[in-house]
C-alpha cells in the first residue's frame, strides 16, 4: 500500500500497520454519530464497505459522503457502507441530518485513531484519516484497497464499485497470515521489556496500551 500521499502538492506520510489486500482485516474501534462504539465485528456477515475521509468541511469529503449515500440506496442489503474520519460524532450527526444521509454508518476515529493506526491510514503532519476506500468480505478478508494519491481529490468511484461487484460475485482465497498468534513475553517465556522502553513505544505508537502493567494490548 502506498506510504506517501499528496496534501495540496504538499508529501504526507501515512502511519500506522501496513495493510495488504488477502488478509484479514484488522478490528478497529471508532465512535458512531450516536456516540456509540463501532466495531468491524458489528457487520459480521456484510460486505463491508469502508469510505475513509479527512474532514466533512472540506467540498471533496461532503461530495464523497454524498456520493457514497447516493450509490448506496441500490445495494443489498449484504453491503454496508461505512464512513470514518476525525470530525466529532456530533459533527458526522449534524451532517447526515442536514444532507438526509441515510445509506451510511458515518463514524468517528477522533478517540482511538484505531481505524487510522491499524489500516496504516492515519496522516502523520495532520493526524487525520487519509482519503481511501477499502473493502471487506463477509468473512472479514481485506479484498480490495484504493489510497488517494492526492488527498485534495475524489476517490475513483467507478472502480471502487466494480471492484465490489467482484467480490460480492466470487469468495475470497485463503487469507495471508496475520501474524503471529502468541506473545512469548506475557506467556513468561522470555523477559519483557523494561518500563522505560515500553514507555518509549508506546509514546510513539498510538493505538496501543499496557495491561496488568506487563502487557502491551491494541485499543
Amino acid at each position: 500500500m502506498r506510504r506517501e500521499i499528496l496534501f495540496k502538492g504538499q508529501p504526507m506520510t501515512l502511519v500506522g500497520r501496513p495493510i495488504e489486500v488477502m488478509q484479514q482485516a484488522p478490528d478497529f474501534r471508532v465512535v458512531s454519530a450516536d456516540v456509540k462504539e463501532v466495531r468491524l465485528g458489528d457487520f459480521k456477515g456484510k460486505v463491508k464497505v469502508i469510505t475513509s475521509f479527512l474532514s466533512l468541511d472540506t467540498p471533496v469529503c461532503d461530495l464523497q459522503v454524498k456520493e457514497f449515500n447516493k450509490r448506496a440506496a441500490v445495494f443489498s442489503s449484504d453491503v454496508v457502507i461505512v464512513g470514518i474520519s476525525q470530525d466529532l460524532p456530533f459533527a458526522l450527526k449534524r451532517f447526515c441530518l442536514a444532507h438526509d444521509i441515510k445509506n451510511i454508518v458515518t463514524a468517528s476515529d477522533y478517540k482511538f485513531s484505531s481505524f487510522g493506526v491499524n489500516y496504516g491510514l492515519l496522516i502523520k503532519e495532520l493526524h487525520l484519516v487519509a482519503r481511501a476506500v477499502l473493502i471487506v468480505d463477509k468473512d472479514d478478508v481485506l479484498r480490495y484497497v484504493q489510497v488517494v494519491k492526492e488527498q485534495t481529490s475524489a476517490p475513483d468511484y467507478e472502480a471502487a464499485l466494480k471492484a465490489l461487484a467482484d467480490i460480492i460475485k466470487k469468495p475470497a482465497s485463503p487469507v495471508k497470515s496475520p501474524g503471529p498468534s502468541r506473545c512469548a513475553p506475557c506467556e513468561g517465556d522470555i523477559l519483557p521489556l523494561s518500563k522505560e522502553t515500553v514507555n518509549k513505544l508506546l509514546a510513539a505508537r498510538r493505538g496501543w496500551q499496557t495491561a496488568e502493567a506487563a502487557k502491551a494490548e491494541k485499543i
